[in-house]
């Protein structure tokens, strides 16, 4: 689970927009990307190359 003192400041590396956590998946996404970034033993990838489609990991 990330605090969420560290959600209010993380941001998508692409567009700068908002992220939404999805603690369940354990992923940020960016619905105006269309992508979501993974969150690996508690730290978010947000490289701009590590964005994946948004509907393979949310279906």
């Amino acid at each position: 689970m990330l605090e969420k003192e560290l959600l209010d400041i993380l941001a998508c590396p692409v567009c700068k927009g908002e992220l939404r956590y999805l603690e369940e998946k354990e992923i940020l996404v960016c619905d105006r990307c269309r992508v979501y970034y993974e969150v690996r033993e508690g730290i978010p990838v947000l490289l701009p190359d590590s964005g994946k489609p948004l509907e393979e990991g949310t279906s």
